[in-house]
């Protein structure tokens, strides 16, 4: 058993009996107090007791603090730090590592006092203890020394000269097992410490030999677990041309241990690399890791899946602009010509007065060879496609007339040249220069080729032909449906030309074509001599091509154009034979306005490889939860807005039955993902497809349990502020329904409501504040816990703000009465007390006039002076010394209202609470609500 003497250091025994004599506690105060600071150093640590010693280690920093005067003395203290550095006892040498960053730190900061003291002394403890015996002392060198890294209290010289070297040589083959696996994991750890260019230089070269360490395989899983930090720190050549062969030798190491770490940082290494190195090499690497025989490496491998597709993200593509009521048709095509992708297709009533302006450049080409000929020098294979890789076409801010005649010209130059693409929002000059990434086009890519067929020379035969009353000139005859000259071979070519427009019925313009050709074939089946059967199809094929723009779109490609990207779209398929999903039905509204026949769509997109999209969309599938993870949808569903945002709104129709199915989910966790971010897929999906496709999913998530009802009730402003402002009044009588929860103790779900409501006044016009969100405001402010008053507190005095600035101020007026009526004049003393509050919060916001307040307001408030309970008297007191008398309309005028408030606060500092005359008569120097709510909370509850 330790005696008390033991545990000082005292050993003092009576020569005639067995006896401890035990002297008092003030003799040993005394004896240290005659002591200098470094006479207790040397006493203690000379001890044979490891506690002493210990002590000693524990105390070396107040030791420093007491001796910073004296330089000799800081410097005979740290060699003494040197010596307690050798002790025998691990417990000793760690207790002194867990003192070095402060120490170091006190160095730092005295460092005119005691020159080079961290890099002389305190350095070469941390690096000798990094290969320690003992695993503690290990631990806490290396804890030391990457906090001293991170505060940046080490020199860089010091870096490469005295720590780099002895963990490069810890790392050496013939280094101790754990101490080489701890040496990897510090020199991955210091590595964005301590920059590029020593990483590149000294600590790259080891890293590669470690990740092929064959004997030990911890090392090489430490190696691959850390392997994004290292890619990440020496970029992209040095990845590219050192780490990306040891990194597929991982990835197929034989230890599942070491493929699941591969799998856990694959996002880090793919964003150190190319996109072509991304698209060819990483994609095929992390297929191979999704369907590793190992289930631990498949269950990282699909957690890692979203954030290694949204690395495919273009960043001039993947900007996004959401539809603004309030932006001129200017700013949208400004906006388009900076790179900004918009699904949503100008409509008539959108279009700018003025289209020939600098940033309306687009140009409609509405004849046949206009989409591909609109200037003699745009082949087939020069046409230019934009950034997001969608079909477009162009606009025009020409008549009719000059359009067809411009594409007439552009056809007698080439007349070979025919294109089918949908308008080009993003030009900025008639005539751009196309980019290398723009040249690939998922419609060419993915499609088989289009035969040749010049629908002019079949069509125009037709002797009941008319132009359209909007063309005139030289432009082309639009087809005649029930023209006898369309042979069983052109009936077969349209269906070929249907069949493969239909993967892009998002598109407008495409949508249009399908429909003219659709027309076209159903007519040719039709009796040829049936003349009033041919006049009608006639007309309606001439209002259809009225209708889209007033010319009919070309649907001809060149063979020789497409056929490399053809022969490339089959090779992809043969290296992926389950390269495209079949086209799964749409939910109602997610086709925004589709036909019944155009609902299903191959899930076929251009931005990643198809492969990774697959095995995406096939985390909801049943069987991976049963085979890989239970939690594989929540995972799916937490990285959804960055796939979405990756493969862009034109490709959104890839992820459509995805998103529903993860909606109703029956897992609620995987809901409430969802839930917390709609509001920013609905960023990334434009406003069209938002009230098509996230509405509907938007209002099942209110009647969901309250788990998943907060994701939205968190995010209720930004998603509303998105949509259109007759789609937004509807949630209007849906916000009453928040008040309502499944458990009434959760009053923070209350709290976030007022919250939100303060938010939301902007979205609202005064009327539908008054009426709607007016009696939701006033229920939270009579609730029962006081947190959630004091938030509907400020919710109140935002609403009289917002209704007072309001032409007339009627509704203002209303809603100061009924404060009054049910707070100023509550029976409850809480309600009088509640009032107060209100009152408080509309004079340090400012939401009245000082005149305004001292008429509607202030008499009610006054009155409360006689009240019968201590509480609303105190916070009046409060309210009036600390907030009114503030002022300037108070302290500058002497109106009848500043009589009569100093008159209230005369009779309360008389008052016969104590409280109440000590409030009414000083004057604290804090004024705000939420403490003076806090010093009531005891009795407000």
């Amino acid at each position: 058993m330790w005696t008390l003497s033991a545990l000082i250091g005292v050993d003092d025994y009576s020569s005639e009996s067995d006896v401890i004599i035990i002297p008092s506690a003030l003799d040993f105060v005394s004896q240290d107090e005659m002591l200098t600071p470094l006479g207790r150093l040397d006493k203690y640590a000379a001890s044979e007791n490891v506690f002493n010693r210990q002590m000693v280690a524990r105390s070396l920093l107040d030791t420093l603090r007491e001796v910073c005067g004296e330089e000799r003395d800081c410097i005979a203290v740290l060699e003494r730090i040197s010596r307690l550095a050798d002790d025998s006892e691990p417990t000793v040498r760690a207790e002194l590592m867990e003192q070095v960053p402060h120490i170091a730190l006190f160095c730092q900061e005295n460092r005119p006092s005691i020159p080079y003291a961290f890099s002389k002394y305190l350095l070469p403890i941390v690096v000798r203890y990094l290969a320690d015996q003992n695993n503690q002392v290990r631990k806490t060198s290396q804890a030391a020394l990457l906090a001293l890294l991170e505060q940046e209290l080490i020199e860089r010289l010091d870096v490469e000269t005295k720590v780099c070297p002895v963990l490069i040589d810890l790392t050496a083959p013939d280094s101790n097992d754990d101490v080489k696996t701890e040496a990897v994991a510090i020199m991955c750890k210091m590595a964005p410490m301590v920059g590029k260019d020593i990483t590149e230089r000294l600590i790259l070269p080891r890293f590669c030999e470690m990740c092929c360490d064959c004997r030990m395989f911890h090392v090489r899983k430490v190696c691959a677990a850390n392997f994004g930090d290292i890619c990440s720190v020496v970029g992209q050549q040095a990845t590219e041309e050192m780490l990306l062969p040891r990194f597929f030798q991982l990835c197929s190491d034989n230890v599942w241990g070491v493929r699941k770490a591969c799998a856990e940082c694959f996002m880090a290494v793919s964003c150190a690399t190319c996109q072509e190195i991304r698209r060819t090499k990483l994609s095929a690497l992390f297929i191979n890791l999704i369907s590793d025989p190992s289930r631990w490496v498949r269950q990282a491998a699909f957690q890692s899946l979203g954030p290694f597709i949204s690395t495919f993200a273009n960043p001039s593509s993947s900007g996004q602009c959401f539809k603004d009521e309030s932006k001129s048709s200017e700013d949208k095509d400004r906006i388009r010509d900076d790179g900004v992708v918009q699904e949503e297709q100008s409509r008539p009533e959108d279009a700018p007065s003025d289209l020939s302006a600098p940033h309306s450049s687009a140009r409609l080409d509405g004849t046949l060879e206009g989409c591909a000929a609109e200037t003699p020098g745009d082949s087939a294979g020069d046409m230019r496609v934009p950034a997001d890789s969608s079909l477009l076409c162009t606009l025009s801010s020409e008549s009719p007339q000059e359009a067809a005649s411009d594409a007439e010209s552009g056809k007698k130059h080439d007349n070979n040249s025919k294109s089918a693409s949908r308008p080009d929002v993003g030009t900025s000059s008639p005539e751009p220069t196309p980019l290398d990434q723009e040249m690939f086009n998922s419609f060419h890519f993915w499609r088989t080729p289009l035969p040749q067929i010049d629908l002019d020379k079949e069509l125009q035969q037709d002797p009941g032909e008319r132009p359209s009353p909007e063309r005139t000139g030289d432009a082309p005859a639009a087809p005649v449906p029930g023209s006898p000259s369309i042979t069983m071979a052109t009936r077969k070519e349209l269906e070929e030309m249907i069949e493969n427009l239909e993967p892009h019925m998002d598109d407008p313009d495409v949508k249009a074509q399908v429909e003219v050709l659709s027309a076209a074939l159903r007519a040719s089946t039709l009796d040829a001599h049936d003349e009033a059967g041919g006049a009608e199809q006639r007309s309606e094929l001439q209002d259809d091509a009225v209708g889209a723009g007033g010319e009919l779109p070309n649907c001809s490609i060149s063979e020789d154009t497409s056929e490399p990207l053809v022969i490339a779209a089959e090779e992809n398929m043969e290296a992926t034979p389950d390269y495209i999903h079949g086209g799964a039905d749409v939910g109602p509204g997610g086709g925004g306005g589709f036909s019944s026949d155009e609902e299903r769509r191959p899930k076929v997109q251009d931005v990643v490889p198809q492969a990774l999209l697959d095995q995406y969309l096939s985390m909801t599938d049943p069987s991976r939860a049963q085979t890989v993870d239970t939690e594989i949808a929540k995972h799916c569903a937490y990285s959804l807005p960055g796939v979405a945002l990756t493969l862009g709104r034109q490709n959104w129709h890839c992820l459509r039955e995805t998103y529903e199915t993860l909606a109703s989910d029956m897992q609620w966790k995987v809901r409430r993902t969802l839930a917390f971010s709609i509001h920013e897929l609905a960023v990334i999906l434009g406003d069209q497809l938002t009230a098509a496709d996230l509405v509907p999913i938007f209002n099942g998530f209110l009647k969901d349990l309250d788990e998943v009802r907060i994701g939205v009730l968190k995010h209720l402003h930004d998603f509303l502020k998105l949509l259109h402002i007759d789609k937004r009044r509807e949630y209007l009588y849906q916000l009453q329904e928040f008040l309502v929860t499944d458990n009434s103790r959760n009053w923070r779900f209350r709290a976030e409501l007022a919250e939100q409501l303060i938010l939301l006044l902007e979205l609202y016009s005064p009327r539908d504040v008054y009426d709607y969100l007016r009696p939701i405001a006033l229920n939270l402010c009579a609730d029962k816990v006081s947190s959630v008053r004091w938030i509907s507190y400020k919710l109140v005095s935002e609403m009289v703000k917002k209704l007072h600035m309001a032409t007339p101020p009627t509704f203002g007026v209303e809603l100061i009465n009924e404060l009054v009526e049910n707070f100023g004049r509550c029976p409850k003393w809480s309600g009088r007390q509640a009032f107060v509050f209100v009152c408080q919060t509309v004079i340090e916001d400012d939401c009245l006039p000082m005149d305004q307040f001292a008429v509607h307001l202030m008499p009610h408030l006054l009155t409360l002076a006689n009240d019968r309970v201590p509480n609303v008297r105190v916070l009046l007191a409060k309210t009036l010394r600390q907030t009114l008398l503030e002022k300037e309309y108070f302290l500058a005028s002497a109106s009848c209202h500043q009589e009569a408030v100093e008159q209230t606060i005369m009779a309360l500092q008389m008052d016969r609470d104590s409280d109440v005359k000590y409030f009414a008569s000083i004057h604290p120097s804090s004024t705000k609500l939420s403490e003076d709510a806090m010093s009531t909370a005891s009795s407000t509850y």
